[in-house]
């Protein structure tokens, strides 16, 4: 599973409902919610 950092909770947590993206310079990038709190989650780089 990919782990993203969750800035409410404090801790790398695992990334619910994972949606791979691009930005606009074409890196690759992770978005979704975070699996205990809710919050939104994103992280940069190959999941």
């Amino acid at each position: 599973m990919t782990e993203a950092y969750c800035v409410k909770c404090r801790k790398k947590v695992e990334i619910k409902d994972p949606e791979e993206t691009k930005l606009k310079n074409g890196r690759p990038a992770v978005k979704g919610v975070c699996g205990e709190c809710g919050t939104k989650v994103f992280r940069i780089g190959k999941p």
